[in-house]
């Protein structure tokens, strides 16, 4: 490939696997991109607003130092804190109220990850991120910068499970399909992970994507909904098995 795009990073699972020599970062969600952009520059400070917050946490006992910590995010929504909310909250799942846009979810029964061990995974990612160019864009906006012989690989907002996730409430796939439409025209490789199925294969994610864009359609099994385990409140998950979904503009 040319160069590599992510245009939803999230947290980055596809780039810190890749660790490509070239690359363009990027979400709209500024708190977020403030994590990233900090940890490829410096990864000390990084390092020292997981300690603080996990002191701090561990101090006035779990549930309540996680609160604290999330009322001072929903007052004044930053990087450092979310990195700890993210570390700390339910099953990692980042919820956000569509009536205020407060992050809603509530403490993990887990024990967050000590500040040694999250220092050598700081250490771990800062080596695998350093050649990436970050940057707080729109998706739009960020695959216009993608030239001929450039991949990109998007995981969006999922329509059927994650309108309460971040950046989900006003997502739009038909505006998404009309961007990838345009990529491939200028000979842009896209991959996307969307819905699959769910309920242990029998729903079939139904979604307007248009004939023709995609060459090549494939279901991948990624095991029980961590959202339906939040949503049932630790209920049983059998049937809660899901696949997602990866299309190709392209035949590999």
């Amino acid at each position: 490939m040319g160069r590599y795009h992510e245009p939803f990073l999230g947290s980055g699972a596809i780039l810190g696997t890749l660790a490509p020599h070239g690359a363009l970062a990027s979400d709209s969600f500024g708190p977020l991109m403030e994590i990233w952009v900090t940890l490829k520059t410096r990864p000390d400070i990084v390092k020292a607003w997981y300690g603080e917050r996990w002191a701090l946490a561990h101090g006035n006992g779990k549930k309540e130092g996680y609160a604290s910590i999330r009322d001072r995010y929903n007052r004044n929504p930053n990087g450092a804190d979310l990195l700890f909310l993210t570390r700390s909250c339910y099953g990692g799942v980042v919820r956000f109220r569509k009536t205020d846009g407060h992050m809603s979810t509530p403490c993990g029964g887990h024990e967050p990850i000590t500040p040694e061990r999250f220092e050598k995974r700081a250490d771990m990612w800062h080596e695998r991120v350093r050649h990436a160019d970050f940057a707080t864009l729109d998706y739009r906006e960020a695959m216009q910068h993608a030239k001929k012989g450039d991949f990109i690989y998007c995981d969006p907002p999922y329509a059927h499970s994650q309108p309460i996730l971040y950046g989900g409430h006003a997502f739009r796939l038909d505006a998404f399909f009309e961007e990838i439409g345009r990529c491939k025209a200028r000979g842009v490789h896209v991959a996307v992970s969307l819905d699959g199925t769910k309920k242990s294969g029998r729903i079939h994610c139904d979604l307007p994507i248009p004939k023709g864009l995609f060459a090549r359609e494939i279901f991948i099994p990624v095991g029980r909904s961590m959202l339906r385990r939040f949503q049932m409140e630790g209920s049983t998950l059998e049937s809660e098995v899901v696949c997602d979904r990866l299309l190709l503009t392209y035949m590999p």
